[in-house]
């Protein structure tokens, strides 16, 4: 019997023989990282000047490493604590001045970018060290009848005393709270730019759809337009979080007591041992910051629903094809 291929006059195609692609750079590039791993790892096992008894173990005659010493957990909650309120003040600040920069109020506009130029162009532990001896400025800050003395000379009244509160200016800018200041006015330059992005990003016509609603500007900025920037936003918000985290270091110049860096710093001076300490520094900072890397993933993947397939999405789509016959094209990253 003719078989059906020489029936249809056509042969049956011989399979494909497919030769696997050689990549041999990406295997010399595995062997030397390879090499520079282990030499890394056996620095640190075999090298006793890293002393992660100090660090881990045991600090003079206590039973805690310089990692857990009483000091230095109060510093690490004060930096924690530095973080908070500076990222608060930072993006409460930064929507205002973001607002203001994008009104069609030119004063507002104005002053908006002169804000953003100044604390963007200063650094930080300038700001910092300058917050700290704003002190000099005043000898109390107090609220009431301003230029009361002056006011007073004029009628004849030498001890004329109006203010209704006052306090000495050196406790009002203390350490902590010139860090404060210092970190969180020059963050609200920088989130000011991120939401004024993350605003302009959204298309225009949603806004004027939401005006010929009758809504207000206000609540159209609320409803409609800053829950869309938000994807834009989160991202670049949650890499300044990181940044300040260690930014925080700076203030122990003003100085700030209350901080991690700082409290190193006097251990370091107090036992003469700089390495041990300074990569116990970098340990804390090291778990602060992936902390807040995995909340960032999370929150960047709640705000980022709906735009775009998921891995997850795209895994079950090819699963749901393979089922019925389908074959879905390769993504580019599979076809290099």
């Amino acid at each position: 019997m003719m078989t059906t291929e020489m029936q249809s006059g056509r042969a049956r195609p011989e399979a494909i023989k497919a030769v696997p692609v050689r990549h041999p750079g990406r295997w010399l590039a595995i062997a030397v990282l390879a090499v520079l791993a282990a030499m890394f790892v056996h620095l640190l096992v075999t090298n006793d000047r890293f002393n992660w008894r100090f660090i881990f173990v045991s600090i003079g005659d206590g039973k805690r490493g310089v990692m857990f010493t009483g000091p230095v957990l109060e510093g690490l909650r004060g930096t924690i604590l530095l973080t908070a309120l500076a990222m608060f003040i930072g993006v409460g600040l930064g929507i205002v001045v973001a607002i203001m920069r994008l009104s069609t109020n030119p004063v507002l506009s104005w002053v908006a970018w002169f804000y953003t130029w100044v604390f963007r162009a200063v650094p930080r532990l300038v700001l910092a060290i300058l917050f700290g001896n704003l002190g000099i400025l005043w000898d109390r800050i107090g609220f009431g009848l301003p230029f009361d003395r002056q006011i007073g000379n004029l009628f004849g009244i030498h001890d004329l005393n109006a203010q209704i509160f006052s306090i000495k200016a050196t406790d009002l800018l203390s350490g902590f709270v010139a860090g404060v200041l210092a970190l969180g006015l020059s963050e609200a330059a920088y989130m000011a730019e991120i939401v004024r992005a993350g605003i302009q990003s959204v298309d225009p016509g949603q806004a004027e759809a939401a005006s010929a609603l009758g809504m207000s500007r206000g609540r159209v900025l609320r409803r409609v337009v800053l829950p869309q920037a938000m994807r834009v936003i989160v991202p670049p918000t949650g890499n300044e979080t990181i940044a300040m985290v260690k930014d925080t270091s700076l203030v122990a110049f003003v100085p700030v007591t209350y901080e991690l860096f700082f409290q190193l710093q006097a251990i370091s001076s107090r036992t003469f041992i700089v390495l041990p300490v300074l990569v116990a520094a970098c340990l804390w900072y090291l778990i602060l910051c992936s902390v807040l890397m995995v909340v960032q993933f999370f929150v960047e993947r709640h705000f980022g629903r709906g735009y775009g397939a998921t891995d997850r999405a795209k895994l079950r789509l090819r699963a749901v094809a393979a089922e019925q016959g389908a074959v879905l094209p390769a993504e580019e990253g599979s076809r290099q």
